[in-house]
């Protein structure tokens, strides 16, 4: 049993603090708000971000990131993407050293630079520092749910990575370990753009052969756009690459993908979906930072192409439709 910190009071960060609890950890939520952190000590509910959950007793929620971080044998970062810089920032400054165990479960890239977290990590705290990923298949109210779950937890250091499938493997919650840091993150940071675009698909009543064909060039682009980090074939095949994608791109649990359905139906411009849905749309920031790497790298990446275009308002989504289509025929390999 670890005392563990786990900053970010979101749906994602909620829930994996539970699971935490349920599986015997000592817990120190922390939330950006003090009025948000207040309520959910007060309530035992993330009535917020995840309701309907109580939260465990070996579960406490902070403001303060101190007392969060005192004692705590690991950390672990659930904060938005654009936010992820800053936070480590504040973490570095009030320990003296690393954390013994230090993760992330974020999903994108920072934005200004146009890194993948693990870049962000070894910028602020040392290329040496050990780390580790978790990403997969997962949805928040279905993690608090207790409901089957499979993740991957991974790091070069096979301490790093065992560390994090011990602490979550717990119930029906089944982790799996492995090294591949950035192909874990390309997978968990594109998948949701084309959340975007199968959701566009559904949106405009385009049928099921349209959101398979979506899906399957989406994993090729997937794999392509992986290939600037050495991203491990195997691993974007895997539950962090092909299992989120599937998982996003159909269900509408799926921030990104009910983005794209009401982008399509609505007719509104971007940012009104997105006030609308009230929370972070990673896909949205994701696909400005792939958008500036493929064109760095030269690389053709269709659809993302179209899913920015959509979000910078350049297009509507059936002239996205139509641009798709009107390709070149060519071959698939």
């Amino acid at each position: 049993m670890s005392e563990i910190a786990v900053l970010g009071a979101g749906a994602w960060g909620t829930a994996l603090a539970i699971h935490l609890a349920k599986a015997g950890h000592r817990v120190n939520l922390w939330a950006h708000s003090a009025t948000h952190a207040e309520q959910m000590e007060l309530q035992r509910e993330n009535t917020r971000y995840l309701a309907g959950f109580t939260l465990p007793p070996g579960l406490v929620v902070t403001h303060h990131l101190e007392i969060a971080l005192k004692n705590s044998k690991a950390v672990l970062l659930v904060v938005p993407s654009d936010a992820f810089s800053g936070v480590l920032k504040q973490v570095s400054s009030i320990l003296e050293t690393a954390p013994t165990y230090l993760a992330w479960a974020t999903k994108g890239f920072e934005p200004e630079q146009h890194r993948l977290l693990h870049q962000v990590v070894q910028d602020e705290l040392g290329i040496d520092t050990p780390v580790a990923v978790l990403s997969g298949p997962t949805f928040a109210d279905e993690v608090a749910q207790g409901l089957p779950t499979a993740m991957v937890s991974a790091s070069p250091q096979d301490e790093q990575a065992q560390f994090w499938a011990d602490a979550f493997h717990y119930d029906r919650f089944r982790v799996y370990t492995q090294a591949d840091i950035a192909g874990v993150e390309v997978g968990g940071a594109y998948k949701n753009i084309m959340a975007i675009a199968t959701g566009v698909s559904d949106g405009l009543g385009l049928g099921a052969n349209a959101r398979a064909a979506l899906i399957s060039r989406g994993m090729a682009e997937m794999m392509r756009f992986g290939s600037i980090y050495k991203a491990l074939p195997e691993t974007l095949m895997g539950l962090a690459g092909l299992g989120d994608l599937v998982l996003t791109c159909t269900d509408d649990l799926s921030r990104n993908r009910r983005f794209g359905l009401r982008l399509a139906q609505s007719g509104k411009s971007a940012l009104q979906v997105q006030q609308e849905i009230g929370q972070v749309v990673e896909g949205v920031k994701a696909v400005k930072v792939v958008k500036y790497l493929a064109d760095k790298h030269q690389l053709d990446l269709p659809i993302m192409q179209q899913v920015y275009a959509l979000v910078m308002q350049e297009i509507t989504p059936k002239q996205a439709v139509s641009q798709l289509l009107s390709r070149t025929s060519r071959s698939e390999a």
